[in-house]
């Protein structure tokens, strides 16, 4: 996309990278191509990926985006801030050509809320439950 794009980041996207560095070094991209440099993965790399993982059919990389929202939507969190972190734009040409708010603050919330919900799965599937 042209336009540039602010992602809030949980804590454990951040330690996340910082491992990721330490292991493959500095690079402008976390995912960088194998075999265009200087380019990132694509989704279709992802999308084999999660072929070979066994789940042809029931998940997609864009999948990932469609559960975030689904999940965020249900536990009541602000649709315009759920739709900013996904970086869709405002269909309605007024309210777009007016509304600039980028949702910082909340988004950072939304991010560590998904982060943890998502440990939160994580440790329902090893049967282990959290405080």
């Amino acid at each position: 996309m042209a336009a540039e794009h602010l992602v809030p980041l949980s804590m454990q996207a951040l330690a996340v990278l910082a491992r990721v560095k330490r292991v493959e070094g500095a690079d402008d991209l976390v995912f960088p191509s194998p075999f265009y440099p200087g380019k990132p993965l694509s989704d279709g790399t992802l999308n084999s990926a999660l072929v070979r993982l066994g789940y042809k059919g029931r998940m997609t990389a864009h999948g990932f985006r469609t559960l975030f929202s689904t999940c965020a939507n249900e536990a009541g969190w602000n649709s315009d801030v759920i739709e900013k972190q996904l970086s869709h734009e405002e269909r309605d040409d007024v309210r777009g050509a007016y509304n600039r708010a980028q949702w910082v603050a909340e988004r950072v919330k939304l991010m560590q809320w998904w982060a943890n919900r998502l440990d939160e799965f994580r440790a329902a599937e090893h049967g282990v439950t959290q405080q």
